[in-house]
């Protein structure tokens, strides 16, 4: 692994309507992969009665899918830290294409749940491997802002996955199936007008060394993983992932939970789903300030370099009693019982204005979800901030793997927790307990983030030390210890 050196050629590697069509394409991919997750939970009854399973079923495929997802992106970001990155992600998006499709044409559980598996393993690629590419595209200056952005797709994502399900899936549960299936074959020959992102050309410390010629060539291998791990602020960043996914987990039953209230209210189940689905679209879009909790990680961390974490820390900490709010606050919905899509989008946005208590609720999911979501660009911020160039795909895809671990287990755990709870709750008071029980979880997820902000200075100077040493002194045969200075404190 070397710096080399050979033909002056351009940082960038093309003009400035080529890196901005290429970053456009990134963070689409990054969207539509979690449209695909979000697709299925608005669904589940529909699928459930077409298949004749027990919802709880489907409640499992959304699990063991974000759990292979996760363990596919580890593979997924390792290779794209050795190799090419362009053609990985091309791979990956027909995968999941495939996968998604054949989840609409399936005829029974079993063929539904492998094709989602299918389509999993290709949607590991698109997370893990374009974080890596992005981050070579964002100076230190500027990681939480554009991160948000990253971040806020996968969220708007979500939230697309949902309201796509509901609409367009409320007559015929395979239509949304087959619609993103075309989505993402177009999406991957957006990519065939993509080009190569050169690895660390974002960092300050080599960039003359690349503007003179130089090739990044350092590439991760099997001896770096004991590096990655003993690096202190890795070990918050992924731990961290295994509660705050819980309780994010445990939220994808969020639009179930406004159903249930629907089907209280009396209301037929289309129209009940419709309803849940309008209603936790509109009360996630608190995840749309993520961009300022971005932007205060940025301001803070040039004050002090464990600015971003503390940004994450407090914003967890303090969305705690707003989530409470959301979940309690009853709520009188009134839309036209079997009418068409608009009316009932129209009458559930109309409600925001005259039903207090629905304004009331989305005043707290809006606030709930803008603190929480300081979390995710600065997760990726830091991730860059303390992570040379080749390693930072590998540990994106580990903190994901965990965090696939923790929203796997929130989504599955909390279905089961809906059920014990009816017992002593009714529905849909039992769905309002479990996910404000599970909300709990954000606790020790804070607390993580208070010691990511005592250990990231240190990390952050090591990183900058050994970038600079590389770029000052390359060599066509480096020692190992010089991957290891960052730890060792030599």
């Amino acid at each position: 692994m070397t710096l080399t050196t050979g033909r002056p050629r351009p940082v960038w590697g093309g003009g400035a309507t080529h890196r901005y069509y290429s970053v456009v394409v990134f963070v689409l991919l990054a969207s539509l992969d979690n449209v695909a997750i979000g697709l299925v939970p608005p669904l589940y009854g529909a699928i459930a009665e077409s298949f004749d399973v027990p919802q709880r079923m489907l409640g499992l495929v959304t699990a063991i899918s974000f759990l292979v997802s996760a363990v596919a992106a580890v593979g997924w970001a390792y290779f794209g830290d050795r190799s090419d990155r362009k053609p990985l992600l091309m791979i990956g998006t027909l995968i999941w294409a495939a996968g998604t499709g054949g989840s609409g044409l399936a005829g029974n559980y079993p063929t539904f749940l492998a094709a989602q598996l299918l389509a999993a393993v290709g949607l590991g690629a698109v997370g893990s491997v374009g974080f890596s590419v992005v981050t070579d595209l964002i100076t230190p200056r500027r990681r939480g802002l554009v991160m948000s952005f990253w971040g806020l797709s996968q969220g708007i994502g979500t939230v697309a996955g949902g309201l796509v399900g509901g609409l367009l899936g409320a007559a015929d549960w395979r239509r949304p199936f087959l619609v993103l299936t075309v989505v993402g074959l177009v999406a991957m020959a957006a990519y065939l007008f993509t080009y190569d992102i050169r690895r660390g050309q974002s960092e300050p410390a080599l960039a003359g060394a690349l503007a003179a010629g130089g090739d990044y060539d350092y590439r991760i291998s099997r001896a770096d993983l004991p590096i990655i791990l003993g690096r202190r602020t890795n070990r918050w960043l992924i731990l961290q992932g295994l509660t705050a996914q819980a309780a994010f987990g445990s939220l994808v039953w969020l639009p179930v939970l406004f159903r249930e209230r629907a089907e209280d209210q009396g209301y037929t189940a289309a129209t009940a789903i419709m309803v849940g689905s309008v209603f936790a679209a509109l009360f996630q879009l608190g995840g749309v300030f993520s961009i300022v909790g971005g932007l205060i990680g940025d301001a803070l961390q040039r004050r002090t370099p464990s600015g971003r974490a503390m940004v994450a820390s407090v914003g967890i900490f303090a969305a705690l009693p707003f989530y409470l709010v959301l979940f309690f606050v009853p709520m009188r919905i009134d839309v036209p019982d079997g009418a068409g899509t608009g009316a009932v989008v129209g009458a559930v946005l109309g409600s925001v204005v005259s039903e207090p208590t629905v304004g009331l609720s989305l005043l707290a999911a809006l606030l709930a979800l803008a603190l929480t979501s300081a979390n995710s660009p600065n997760w990726f911020a830091l991730i860059a901030d303390v992570n040379p160039p080749e390693h930072r795909g590998t540990v994106y895809s580990l903190g994901n793997l965990v965090n696939g671990v923790g929203r796997a287990a929130g989504n599955g755990l909390v279905g089961v927790a809906f059920n014990g709870l009816r017992l002593a709750f009714p529905p849909p008071l039992n769905y309002a307990v479990g996910l404000a029980v599970f909300q709990l979880f954000f606790i020790p997820t804070g607390i993580m983030y208070w010691l990511a902000a005592r250990t990231s200075p240190k990390d952050i100077t090591d990183l900058r030390d050994l970038l600079h040493t590389r770029a000052a002194q390359p060599s066509p045969d480096p020692p190992p210890a010089q991957s290891r200075d960052m730890d060792s404190g030599r």
